[in-house]
């Protein structure tokens, strides 16, 4: 089953997920491909957690699928969210 990132589920996500980049390791990958909706709200959260993520000098790697990047590509994010297609291009993105 996959999940949506909309209004009910931003939230945590967004807590769980600024967390993490405060946290966790200077650059970190973030696996959406299996997520079938984002909303708004998620749009949103995903932006300041790119914004985050590049205030403590490091980077946010978005892993996305087909439905995911055609939502973003909508409101035209696509670039500044750095949306990759793999985990494994994700990680040569980090690793250069």
């Amino acid at each position: 089953m996959a999940g949506l990132l909309d209004a009910f589920s931003e939230p945590t996500f967004k807590k769980v997920v600024s967390k993490f980049i405060e946290e966790g390791p200077k650059n970190v990958i973030l696996d959406l491909s299996k997520i079938d909706f984002v909303d708004s709200s998620g749009l949103g959260a995903l932006v300041h957690l790119v914004k985050q993520a590049q205030s403590a000098e490091g980077t946010l790697q978005i892993v996305s699928n087909p439905r995911v990047t055609q939502t973003v590509k909508q409101v035209r994010l696509e670039q500044f969210l750095s949306l990759q297609t793999s985990i494994e291009k994700a990680l040569e993105r980090v690793q250069n």
